[in-house]
């Protein structure tokens, strides 16, 4: 599941919110104990830890004491939002850049994008 792109920890992070996004884990809905996260996946429970604590801290999940982690209300859609923003400048926004700088017209762009259907 892991590989060496980028720390366990943060993989751990994107899982769970890839997971939030993809509806795989609901609002309210109890995640693994970091314990539980570090034995079946063979890691250091500290680096669990870690990529839980990440999630807390960005208001993904959150903590009821003595029971666990759960999914933050409004998790999914503060995780869209921070991705649909990233898109833009990420990917669109060097797009057009690049159709500009080789003479792409947008209006060639939205043509294709639409050949495409929507999303």
């Amino acid at each position: 599941m892991f590989d060496d792109r980028s720390p366990i920890y943060l993989q751990i992070a994107e899982q769970i919110k890839n997971d939030i996004v993809s509806g795989a884990l609901a609002e309210d809905e109890q995640v693994m104990s970091t314990n539980q996260y570090a034995a079946f996946y063979r890691i250091n429970p500290a680096t669990a830890a870690k990529g839980f604590a990440q999630l807390v801290d960005d208001g993904i999940l959150y903590k009821k004491r003595g029971i666990g982690m759960f999914v933050a209300p409004n998790a999914r859609d503060l995780l869209r939002t921070g991705r649909r923003d990233s898109f833009f400048a990420d990917v669109v926004d060097p797009m057009i850049h690049e159709a500009k700088a080789i003479g792409i017209p947008l209006k060639d762009i939205v043509q294709h994008v639409r050949s495409h259907g929507d999303a």
